[in-house]
């Protein structure tokens, strides 16, 4: 029903509801406050303390503007009085706030005094009281909502209680008999939602609203599952493991870990079962995945059937391009790179039998249409959107699917973003690595850090220095931009040779420079965070990133494992201004543990899905009440809940 419709609201305030994205009065009554007031208990004036929240209520005892004439500033301020002391309530710079006070006003006031002598308050939330409908405003924990300009608290709050009044006993359980007897219905949530008895309805409200959330979620994730399963019959791809995967194995001059081996094995029972194979891979930077997906590619090709392979960038399609020639190419295996530097007529159409594609997202792409594709494979899933995961997909019939990420997801996120999928983690990174120590250091001690990279250049080592813009124009003050730093450090480093790698690069240009660094015609290579996947030198032994505070926890690890992947210890230096307890908290943790899992558990904490995953069309669900960063035994239950129904 629109909410136009409601007694006292009409097309006016119609309009300004919509700004909120309150279409209907089911968007109403979900439009939950942003916090309460606890108004059966106001602060005496005289017990406000200095930079902490209040609630106070007084009467308005002289109001008025002052005006600067030579700096044209203004200042409206009342003066608010309760019997125990007065408040200067101050507004800079908005005259017009005059029209909404006057002397003998009665005004709840909540916010921080920012000063003493006298006690005030700059900018406070303030709502006038009146002699109507004290019940729903006074003397009781008050919802406080998100507005926008044009309506009042105090307004949206009478309307949210008539709604309430009228249509709560109307509001219908979304999956009756699914939810646990002691969990209130939903029109009893809403209700607690709005007008809580005791503080701790509103977060009983919040959860119970949530797990409706995390239900409809678990319901689409696991019907799809179903559906996939119900339609779609597997092409058996599990090979006979001596034509190829022997061979391989044999010339790699490693042994696989434990976690490699065990991973296989849940990927081998995937691809000769009865439906194609939906399967995550997990596993830190470093920790072997690269291996794995050969020897899934390996077990499709023994079985007649093609892979394709789809990197985010044209710098990790190529590292893949190059290692996978590098392996196959003995066993008689084709290997074709299709990326959007090729044009293209020059995609791989048919071939005489099974080959590995690999590409960026060229491989979506209509005239990239080979035959008899079992495999697809995605690198670093986070990267692409569920639609393109799906389309690429289609370009076989329902061909088997692995998907690979170095970014650890958080479980809950996990559950959530990739429900649909079984999930194998990698846990161990292969034995005879180096070990990587992280240092965080201000920017007045970068004249000891480049010593310390000459001197380990001098050894015949390589490294990484990563900035976070390109040009000064794309950069905001303070910030280092690689183009510019390119050539002071040239003379810095002489005569060690400087590379420059950033994304607007030509491909050809990209792939001179990073051939170069892996010969070691560059020692040093100056970057974006373009090298944060797909460089693959186990010479390069030191990372520096400048302004590191500009950078994620999850991306600052990903760049750290460029590092750390030949035999001698490596060097993280994070280089950084940080001004804010948060930016110091998250340069800590990198200094503190090389965890990938537990620094992506931190990544979502401080910075919520939609940053952590760092694309928009990650998949990171809507939700107006679920919290996927403390939610996780509601996802959990949801999940269990949804799949004994299913069943």
């Amino acid at each position: 029903m629109p909410v136009a419709e409601l007694s006292g609201v009409g097309p006016e305030r119609a309009a300004l509801l919509a700004r909120l994205h309150i279409l209907t009065v089911e968007d109403l009554l979900l439009h939950g406050p942003r916090r309460y007031e606890d108004r059966r208990h106001f602060q005496r004036i005289a017990d406000l303390r200095l930079h902490e929240p209040g609630l106070t209520c007084g009467t308005i005892v002289a109001a008025g503007v002052n005006r600067w004439r030579r700096t044209a500033r203004t200042l409206f301020e009342f003066i608010l009085e309760d019997g125990s002391g007065r408040l200067h309530c101050r507004w800079w710079n908005l005259p017009y706030m005059e029209k909404y006070f006057a002397v003998g006003d009665q005004v709840v006031v909540y916010g921080k005094p920012g000063a003493l002598k006298p006690l005030a308050i700059d900018h406070p939330e303030t709502e006038v009281i009146e002699d109507v409908d004290q019940s729903v405003h006074l003397n009781r924990i008050t919802p406080i909502y998100p507005l926008t300009e044009g309506l009042s608290q105090r307004w949206l709050r009478s309307l949210m209680w008539n709604t309430l009044e009228r249509y709560e006993s109307a509001i219908p359980d979304k999956h009756p008999g699914w939810i646990a007897e002691n969990l209130p219905v939903r029109s009893n949530a809403v209700h607690m939602l709005h007008f809580p008895e005791v503080m701790e309805d509103s977060e009983i409200a919040r959860e119970r609203l949530a797990l409706d959330e995390f239900l409809d979620l678990q319901l689409e994730i696991q019907t799809r599952r179903k559906r996939l399963e119900a339609h779609a019959g597997a092409r058996v791809c599990a090979g006979d493991n001596n034509k190829l995967i022997k061979p391989f194995l044999s010339q790699l001059g490693f042994t696989l870990t434990g976690a490699q081996t065990s991973v296989l094995r849940e990927i081998r029972s995937d691809m000769r079962g009865p439906h194609p194979m939906r399967r995550l891979l997990q596993g830190d930077v470093g920790s072997g995945k690269t291996v794995v997906a050969a020897c899934t590619a390996l077990m499709a090709l023994e079985s007649g059937a093609s892979v394709a392979l789809m990197a985010p960038t044209e710098i990790l399609a190529e590292q893949h391009a190059q290692s996978f020639h590098r392996w196959f190419e003995p066993l008689g295996i084709p290997v074709f790179l299709t990326t959007g530097g090729q044009k293209t007529d020059s995609l791989p159409g048919k071939t005489t039998g099974p080959s590995l594609f690999i590409g960026t997202h060229a491989l979506l792409e209509d005239a990239f249409a080979p035959k008899k594709i079992g495999l697809v494979i995605i690198d670093e899933q986070h990267k692409f959107g569920v639609v393109q995961r799906e389309r690429l997909v289609k370009k076989g019939e329902y061909p088997h699917l692995l998907v690979m990420t170095a970014t650890p997801i958080p479980r809950t996120l996990g559950l959530t973003l990739y429900g649909d999928l079984d999930i194998s983690i990698i846990d161990k990174s292969p034995e005879g690595r180096g070990h990587i120590k992280t240092f965080v250091r201000e920017s007045s001690s970068l004249p000891k850090v480049w010593d310390f990279i000459k001197k380990k250049l001098s050894e015949g080592r390589q490294g990484y220095i990563v900035y976070s813009r390109l040009e000064e124009e794309d950069s905001t003050a303070g910030l280092k931009a690689v183009a510019k730093e390119f050539d002071q450090l040239q003379k810095v480093f002489a005569p060690f040779h400087l590379g420059l790698l950033h994304g607007r690069l030509k491909s050809s240009e990209k792939e001179r420079v990073m051939e170069d660094f892996r010969v070691n015609k560059i020692q040093l290579l100056l970057a974006t965070s373009i090298v944060e996947v797909g460089l693959d030198v186990p010479n390069a032994t030191i990372m520096v990133v400048e302004n590191a505070e500009q950078f994620g926890l999850s991306q600052l690890h990903q760049l750290r494992g460029r590092i750390g992947r030949g035999t001698g210890n490596s060097f993280c230096i994070l280089v950084a201004s940080a001004k804010t307890d948060d930016a110091r908290a998250r340069l800590k943790i990198m200094a503190d543990t090389n965890d990938g899992f537990r620094i992506a558990e931190e990544d979502l904490r401080l910075r919520g899905p939609g940053e952590f995953l760092g694309h928009e069309q990650s998949g990171a669900p809507p939700l107006r009440f679920g919290d996927l960063i403390k939610d996780g035994k509601l996802v959990i239950m949801a999940r269990e809940i949804v799949r004994k129904k299913l069943t």
